[in-house]
């Protein structure tokens, strides 16, 4: 452990010479600080280590002292230092853990509505509101980057950019089909309905890491879809973007300029692409992987939101809250903490087999 925790060290001063000199190109900057950032925590805890390290070989060679009051101070502080060095071996050792590499990224959400017809579009609308009061309350940004509203107040298609340190962390067990339990206000006889929505919870990509060419994306523009009246757009300013390779389509119409709904479009494509990237590789490093938390899968319903219980359950974790209004109103940690705590738990299983 302490060769890989040298290695470390001297991966953090080679970055820390490399940001030195990366000058004004920008991109690489950021690159470089990302990783730099993702184990300073690690070189902190090591430099720790060693200089306590030092402390505890002095202090023994105190504790061998012919005078006695010499020899109780030290061995106190030998015992002292031992406890201190004890408890720092298993803090690197859980910093150590591989950890998911998008971890401290910024998230881009995509909520689409379900089954359910226009319940379900107010169902995707509710969650939209839960998961921007959830940012709100994190002191995070939250950024539409393209939606697609319905008469009734709902969304078929909701996306957004949350930009906060540690936002796809935080978020990343939210992918997956979400299930709602209640009387539509549609429904004049009180029957419960049963409705989903899906959640895809993507990190956001840099256009060094993710580098698409013009010849691969073709781009069609149209008259973006006002409101009516003077809120109708003349121009065509609606961007969609199609991944020749794959076929994949993005499609951004909410600002007033092409080239802003174009940057967009590609942002959300960037996206997409890396956690395509990030799947594959997981797979092939472990196609047995048991920990599926949090990687996207949609064929399971992950949540169920009933309101008749004022109940929600998290499948995946058999846990429930008996407080829907709070849970709608952002207060998610209760769930995020419970995944996130399963999440490492079979990180440390998986380095243990």
């Amino acid at each position: 452990m302490l060769e890989k925790l040298a290695g470390i060290e001297q991966r953090f001063e080679d970055l820390e010479a490399e940001l030195a000199q990366a000058g004004e190109d920008f991109r690489r900057v950021a690159v470089l600080a990302r990783e730099r950032s993702s184990i300073e925590p690690i070189v902190i805890a090591y430099r720790k280590y060693g200089v306590l390290n030092e402390q505890l070989k002095q202090a023994v060679i105190l504790s061998e002292s012919d005078n006695p009051e010499m020899r109780e101070l030290a061995e106190g502080e030998v015992a002292e230092l031992k406890a201190q060095l004890e408890e720092l071996q298993a803090q690197l050792k859980h910093l150590l853990l591989p950890r998911d590499p998008r971890d401290e990224r910024n998230v881009i959400m995509e909520i689409r509505a379900g089954t359910g017809g226009d319940e379900a579009t107010l169902f995707a609308a509710d969650l939209f509101r839960m998961y921007s009061r959830y940012a709100e309350g994190r002191k995070w940004n939250l950024d539409i980057l393209s939606q697609n509203e319905t008469g009734v107040g709902g969304f078929r298609e909701i996306i957004f950019l949350i930009k906060g340190k540690g936002a796809y962390s935080r978020l990343k067990h939210e992918s997956g089909v979400h299930r709602v339990q209640r009387v539509p206000v549609t429904e004049s006889q009180g029957r419960i309905h049963t409705s989903t929505a899906t959640v895809a919870v993507l990190a956001e990509a840099d256009e060094v890491e993710i580098k698409i060419p013009d010849r691969d994306v073709r781009m069609d523009v149209f008259g973006s879809a006002g409101a009516g009246g003077q809120s109708v757009q003349k121009n065509a300013t609606a961007v969609r973007l199609t991944y020749l390779p794959t076929g994949m389509v993005v499609q951004c119409q909410d600002e007033r300029s092409q080239l802003q709904n174009r940057m967009r479009a590609m942002s959300i494509l960037r996206a997409r692409l890396y956690e395509m990237a990030i799947q594959e590789i997981q797979a092939e490093e472990a196609a047995d992987r048991r920990a599926q938390v949090g990687t996207g899968k949609r064929a399971e319903k992950i949540r169920t939101y009933n309101y008749p219980q004022s109940r929600v359950t998290d499948h995946r974790i058999s846990l429930s809250s008996h407080n829907l209004p709070a849970i709608l109103d952002g207060d998610l940690d209760l769930f995020i903490d419970e995944l996130a705590t399963r999440e490492e738990a079979e990180r440390l299983q998986a380095v243990q087999d």
